[in-house]
C-alpha cells in the first residue's frame, strides 16, 4: 500500500513539472470581472482560475502578492520586426508577404515584451491602395522567425486610403536624371477607389474560372489549369473570407466609400485602422459589425488627422463598435510598450470602465485578428499568455514585472536589471576587439628613408 501510495506521489510530481501556479494576485481576467486569486498554468494552458484554486504538488510557485495580472496586451497594428514595410513602386502589391521580412533579432520585439505585450500583428505599410500579406506573431525572444509566428491565426491583407497612397512622387521604375517622373496610379482619392474596385473584380473573374476549372476536374472532363496569379490569389481568399482585412483610414467619407466596396464584394470581418474619424461613421460601422482599431489621443500630425478627437476610441465604442488601440510603431515599440497607458487615456476622455479600457488591447484586438479562441483574457483553456504589473496597469506608476507566454516566463524585470552590467561590459568588450581586429588588418605603411 506504501508503495502505492508512493507511486501516486510521483506520477504526481512528474505531472507538476509543467506546471506553474500565480498566486495572491490580483487578477484582470477583462472578460469575468477582477479579483484576488490564483491561476494554475498547465503545459503552457490556462488549467484553473479563481479566488481559491488547489495548488498541485510539485508546482511552480510565482507569488503575486499584492500585484496586479492581467493578460498579455495585443497590438493589431505595428511595423515592428520588419526591415522594410513598403512596396511603393505599384498600387497593388497583395503578392508580397511582410512576413517573409520577419527579423527575430530586432530589439523592438524584447521592447515590446517588456512592456507587456505578447502578440503583435505586423502590418505591410500604407504607400498602396492594396498591400501585401501582415504577419501576427508571439514575442517569444530568442526564438528564430518560425518560432515566433501565431500558426492559428487566420492570415490578413493591408488596405490603404488616403494621403499616403495618392501623395505624388512615387515613380515608376528607374528614373533618368533630368526626365519627367512617371509618377505612379493613383493620385487622387477618386483614384484610389478605382484601383481597389479593379482589383477585386479582376480577382472576383479569377475565383469563377478558378471555380469553373474544378468543377470540370469534378466531372472527369478535360481541362486545363488556370494560369496562377499571386497578386489575385490572396484578394480571392479575402472574398471567400478565408484573409481578413485591415484596412488604413482616417476620413469619414472615405471611409464610407471603403464600406461601400466592400458591400459590393460581400468581404466582412474588417478592421479600420487609426479610423480617426470614425466618431463621425460609429453607427455605419457598427451596423457592417466591422471593428476600428485607433490611437487614444494622436491629432493633427497631417492633414487628415485635423478631425481627430480623444473621445473617438468611446464614441465607437458606445455605438456598437468593437474598438482597440494601436501603437503603429515601426523602428522600435515607444508606443507599444506603454499601450497600458494608452488604455487609461481612454477612462480619462471616454468615462469607459476599467475592465472596458484594458479590452481594447486585449480581448477586442483579439476578437478584431479572430485569435480571442486563444488570448485576449484569463479564461480557462486559453494561452497563458500573463503579464504581473507592480501596480494598477492603468496607472502611469505601473511597471511590469514578468511576462508569460503559453506558461513560459520570457521577461524579469529583476533578472533584466541584473544582468545589464554584463551585457554591457560583453558590449564594451566585443567593441574593443573589433578595434583591435581593425588596427591589425590594417595596411602596413614603410616611412621613405
Amino acid at each position: 500500500m506504501r508503495a502505492l501510495t508512493l507511486l501516486f506521489m510521483l506520477a504526481g510530481l512528474a505531472a507538476a513539472q509543467n506546471v506553474t501556479v500565480i498566486q495572491n494576485g490580483i487578477i484582470h481576467t477583462v472578460t469575468q470581472g477582477t479579483f484576488t486569486g490564483s491561476i494554475v498554468i498547465r503545459d503552457g494552458k490556462i488549467a484553473e482560475v479563481g479566488e481559491k484554486v488547489m495548488t498541485p504538488l510539485g508546482a511552480k510557485i510565482v507569488d503575486a502578492g499584492g500585484k496586479h495580472v492581467m493578460p498579455g496586451i495585443i497590438d493589431c497594428h505595428t511595423h515592428i520586426a520588419l526591415d522594410s514595410i513598403n512596396e511603393g513602386t505599384i498600387s497593388v502589391s497583395s503578392m508580397v508577404d511582410a512576413g517573409e521580412m520577419l527579423n527575430p533579432d530586432s530589439k523592438s520585439i524584447y521592447q515590446a515584451l517588456a512592456g507587456g505585450v505578447t502578440t503583435a500583428n505586423s502590418l505591410h505599410g500604407s504607400a498602396n491602395s492594396i498591400g501585401g500579406r501582415n504577419v501576427l506573431f508571439k514575442t517569444r525572444w530568442g526564438q528564430n522567425a518560425d518560432g515566433l509566428l501565431f500558426k492559428q491565426a487566420k492570415p490578413s491583407l493591408k488596405i490603404a486610403l488616403g494621403e499616403n497612397v495618392k501623395r505624388a512622387g512615387n515613380a515608376q521604375g528607374f528614373q533618368m536624371p533630368g526626365t519627367q517622373s512617371n509618377l505612379r496610379y493613383p493620385g487622387t482619392r477618386m483614384g484610389v477607389e478605382d484601383v481597389i474596385r479593379d482589383a477585386f473584380t479582376r480577382a472576383r473573374e479569377y475565383q469563377k474560372e478558378l471555380k469553373e476549372y474544378e468543377a470540370k476536374r469534378a466531372r472527369g472532363e478535360t481541362a486545363l489549369p488556370v494560369r496562377r496569379d499571386l497578386q489575385l490569389e490572396p484578394l480571392v481568399e479575402v472574398l471567400e473570407g478565408k484573409r481578413l482585412v485591415h484596412a488604413h483610414c482616417y476620413r469619414a467619407d472615405e471611409i464610407l466609400m471603403l464600406m461601400r466596396i466592400f458591400d459590393d464584394f460581400g468581404i466582412k470581418g474588417v478592421t479600420y485602422q487609426h479610423v480617426l474619424e470614425g466618431y463621425k461613421v460609429a453607427k455605419e460601422i457598427a451596423a457592417r459589425g466591422d471593428g476600428a482599431s485607433t490611437f487614444s489621443d494622436w491629432w493633427n500630425y497631417k492633414v487628415e488627422a485635423a478631425d481627430a478627437i480623444p473621445y473617438n476610441a468611446a464614441i465607437m465604442q458606445k455605438k456598437g463598435v468593437l474598438v482597440s488601440l494601436n501603437s503603429d510603431d515601426a523602428s522600435g515599440a515607444e508606443l507599444m510598450r506603454r499601450l497600458n497607458t494608452e488604455a487609461a487615456k481612454v477612462m480619462k476622455y471616454g468615462g469607459v470602465t476599467e475592465d472596458e479600457a484594458l479590452a481594447m488591447i486585449t480581448i477586442n484586438p483579439a476578437k478584431q485578428m479572430q485569435i480571442d479562441k486563444w488570448v485576449g483574457s484569463i479564461e480557462v483553456g486559453k494561452d497563458a499568455d500573463i503579464v504581473i504589473y507592480d501596480k494598477n496597469p492603468l496607472s502611469m506608476y505601473s511597471k511590469v514585472e514578468k511576462v508569460f507566454i503559453e506558461g513560459k516566463q520570457y521577461f524579469d524585470r529583476d533578472n533584466d536589471l541584473t544582468a545589464r552590467p554584463k551585457v554591457e561590459a560583453q558590449k564594451k568588450g566585443l567593441m574593443q576587439k573589433e578595434k583591435e581586429t581593425e588596427k591589425r588588418n590594417m595596411p602596413q605603411t614603410r616611412r621613405t628613408s
